[in-house]
């Protein structure tokens, strides 16, 4: 379709979903803005990277042609799988309740149009738990009464839909007096201004065809809030934390009601089979335990609000500095540095966790000594890294990633599929960067980058030091048992047999290639302590160490001991003695101590 549609009396499936995703370009287009004016509920700056990432879902699905019915449920369904914050989530439900709606199967005419999406609202309103005018469901609202009204007086789709979107950028320009959080900030709503981009992009697919863009409406109210400095409110709760679950006769009251005492912001949307959970809350720990009695958890995500805050209103660097949880930093450097963390998952059976989210390392190091099943780790989807950089792209002039070992995890491999994607589209400089490490000797990389970046060095000098920042990164990792890595299956029966005769203690490390490799081998855990400690020494003889750290799970005296020596060697204070990395851990095992270093 390439001209202006005359005249359409009814929709079929194919026309419902390529205006669709019409709107969602737009809300693509517009997404750094979104982000930028989103004041309400919280200041956290993610509408537009939320609002798109539902969009993108709806665009991924393989959706049907000409059936409507059949078209509505799925972009409803869509929406639902990859519905993000509350306005993706409220949207996301109003899909919903439009495609349940409706009556008829092959097209829909104005009448039956109309009735399905003013009974739609109804649905966007139950999904919240303490719904506020002057958001986005005002503005559906407005929309949808007004489309209603309009029923009776059109016969065509395309005069009807420009006339009720003149009624719906009434009602955002109204969300600046209804909020006073957006009054002060002299900012209309964020989730209803991409609502409305949404609607504009529709628009325009009926009356000028595909891929044809008029002048925005919509940025008309824009052109302040582009150069005004917002205030923001106190962030009451600090994590946005959300899940989807799959069930049978999942009852969104019920679930509400069972949460609700956990925090604010609440929104819970969906269908009798899958459930999509909104919450600002300071325990997403306990909002998952008591998720989980409801039926199976196959979504997470949990945002930290004040760092999002920070970013938006006082932001350290123009180049973001992303990595993930297998990243030993501490919490006050992650703050100070302000590093962005993408966290893997840790498996117990059909139980998972977001690592350092929802269980931190002492509870994991707990679960792996008393559980019976073997614990496994997997890295986050490409979908989530492309989310968490197009969120950076809004706010930063360029990213660079650093990962564990491409050669121990699949990381590496979805940080860069999402980065590609987000290059492709924004043209935004990206870096993803091979550690060839984890544990502290990736953490040593993050740190060796995260200097010079507030040293005020370029991009392109920090990428051209890379790789040899790589290359001086190493640890030394002192294993108390063989009990785990024989569980884990790398070792051979035969092999593993002799080990525990000879109780060996090995000493690991890694390559060139990113890849562990058995260093050294001892009878006793002293033993192979001064072993690693000789080995550092020698090459400090030859090399002076930048900085060093160590890790440890459950073993702080063998930690404070590795500190002693290697102060002794260095002259130097460790840059931080931490937890080791769940996933190190899962591999070798509870009292695990590592010593990483940086040559200069």
């Amino acid at each position: 379709m390439t001209e202006t549609i005359n005249k359409i009396k009814e929709l079929d499936g194919k026309q419902l979903y390529h205006s669709f995703i019409a709107g969602a370009q737009r809300i693509f287009e517009h997404q750094k803005l979104l982000n930028k004016i989103n004041v309400f509920p919280v200041a956290d700056a993610d509408t537009g990277t939320n609002l798109a990432s539902t969009m993108r879902s709806i665009m991924d699905a393989i959706i049907p042609t000409d059936n409507l019915k059949q078209t509505a449920v799925a972009l409803a369904d869509a929406a639902l799988i990859g519905a993000r914050g509350n306005s993706g989530i409220i949207f996301a439900q109003f899909l919903y309740g439009f495609s349940n709606e409706i009556k008829g199967d092959r097209t829909l005419d104005i009448e039956s149009f109309a009735t399905s999406m003013k009974n739609a609202v109804a649905y966007a309103y139950d999904a919240i738990a303490n719904p506020v005018e002057g958001t986005i469901l005002t503005v559906i609202k407005d929309w949808a009464d007004y489309i209603y009204l309009l029923k009776d007086r059109f016969d065509d789709f395309i005069k009807l839909l420009v006339e009720a979107y003149n009624k719906a950028l009434e009602s955002l320009a109204a969300t600046t007096s209804k909020l006073e959080v957006l009054a002060r900030s002299h900012v209309v709503d964020a989730g209803a201004k991409g609502f409305v981009f949404w609607l504009e992009g529709i628009k325009d697919f009926f009356t000028l065809g595909v891929g044809k863009t008029s002048a925005s409406s919509a940025d008309l109210l824009s052109e302040a809030e582009q150069i005004v400095e917002m205030p923001h409110d106190q962030i009451t709760f600090r994590f946005c934390t959300e899940a989807l679950i799959n069930g049978h006769q999942l009852d969104k009251i019920k679930i509400r009601n069972f949460i609700q005492h956990t925090g604010d912001s609440l929104v819970v949307a969906g269908t009798p089979e899958k459930v999509r959970v909104h919450i600002h809350t300071d325990f997403p720990a306990e909002v998952f335990s008591q998720l989980q009695k409801f039926g199976n958890i196959t979504y997470q995500k949990v945002d930290d609000m004040v760092m999002q805050n920070e970013i938006q209103f006082n932001r350290k660097s123009a180049i973001a500095l992303l990595t993930d949880s297998t990243c030993d930093i501490p919490k006050h450097l992650i703050d100070q540095y302000q590093i962005h963390v993408v966290p893997l998952t840790l498996h117990f059976g059909s139980t998972y966790f977001l690592d350092r989210v929802t269980i931190n390392p002492p509870q994991f190091y707990s679960m792996l000594t008393h559980s019976e099943e073997a614990p496994s780790s997997a890295q986050p989807a490409s979908k989530e890294f492309q989310n968490k950089y197009e969120y950076l792209a809004s706010h930063y002039d360029s990213i660079v990633g650093i990962h564990i070992s491409h050669g121990l995890s699949g990381t590496y491999s979805s940080s860069l599929k999402g980065a590609e994607d987000v290059i492709g589209r924004l043209q935004k400089k990206i870096h993803v960067v091979n550690s060839c490490n984890l544990s502290g000797g990736l953490a040593l990389v993050v740190l060796r980058a995260a200097n010079a970046i507030s040293e005020g060095e370029s991009h392109e000098e920090i990428m051209s030091k890379m790789e040899g920042w790589v290359k001086k990164s190493q640890i030394r990792v002192s294993v108390t048992t063989l009990k785990y890595i024989v569980r884990t299956g790398r070792v051979s029966p035969f092999k593993s047999f002799i080990a525990k005769i000879l109780d060996l203690k090995p000493i690991i490390s890694m390559n060139e290639e990113g890849k562990t490799i058995l260093l050294q081998k001892s009878f006793t855990e002293k033993s192979s302590m001064k072993k690693v400690i000789r080995d550092i020494s020698e090459i400090a003889s030859r090399n002076s160490i930048w900085g060093y750290a160590i890790t440890h799970a459950n073993n702080p005296a063998t930690a404070d001991w590795y500190a002693e020596e290697m102060e002794k060697i260095t002259g130097k204070k460790p840059l931080f003695i931490d937890h080791a990395s769940p996933v190190l851990v899962a591999n070798v095992g509870p009292g695990v101590t590592s010593v990483a270093f940086m040559l200069e």
